[in-house]
């Protein structure tokens, strides 16, 4: 695969510019209050075709391991891999301008009117809607690995793992990932 171009699992015709890249991340910014992971899916892999399905499940999965929030390393990847430089600041810009004006508006309000029932309960609404977009995110990654069962079989245990179980996801990490990169490699020649 070049630089700057898609993989063959995604579709789109052109790199998109620079101002396209700001654009979309100030959608999925917008889009993604309780968590912008949902949203960046749906634009990047379902509306521009940037990615492929499991392709955005590689990229995510190596944000993952990065420090930081996962969408704020996935913005960097993704303007640098099509516009370099001058894409990774529009996409990372495009991803925190909006949620740093808004996100400093709504602190105020809520130092000032958190404690009211009404907004306690807001809050706790919102809350129940970010559980679903992660579970519908997670249908849909996993949907894309379907024909890969033993890569659904580590998600499973990472799941169990740092879940049910509370281990730390680093140790779950450092356990999985030998046995991970094993198995792909395995079932993938």
């Amino acid at each position: 695969m070049s630089e700057g171009t898609a993989s063959p699992d995604a579709m789109a015709a052109e790199p998109p510019s620079v101002g396209m890249l700001f654009l979309t991340f100030l959608r999925i910014a917008l889009s993604g209050f309780g968590g912008a992971l949902p949203f960046a899916r749906r634009e990047l892999v379902e509306r521009h075709r940037w990615l492929g399905p499991t392709e955005f499940n590689d990229l995510l999965s190596i944000c993952q391991l990065m420090p930081g929030p996962n969408i704020v390393n996935m913005s960097f990847c993704i303007g640098w891999r099509f516009q370099r430089a001058a894409g990774a600041a529009a996409s990372f810009l495009g991803l925190i301008l909006a949620p740093c004006i808004i996100g400093v508006s709504l602190t105020v309000l809520y130092l000032h009117y958190g404690q009211i029932p009404l907004v306690s309960a807001i809050l706790r609404g919102i809350s129940a809607a970010a559980i679903g977009l992660f579970l519908g995110l997670g249908a849909k990654m996993a949907y894309a690995e379907r024909r890969s069962p033993h890569i659904l079989v580590f998600a499973a245990l990472a799941f169990i793992g740092a879940g049910p179980l509370g281990v730390p996801l680093l140790a779950v990490i450092l356990f999985l990932a030998p046995f991970s990169i094993l198995a792909a490699w395995r079932w993938s020649a």
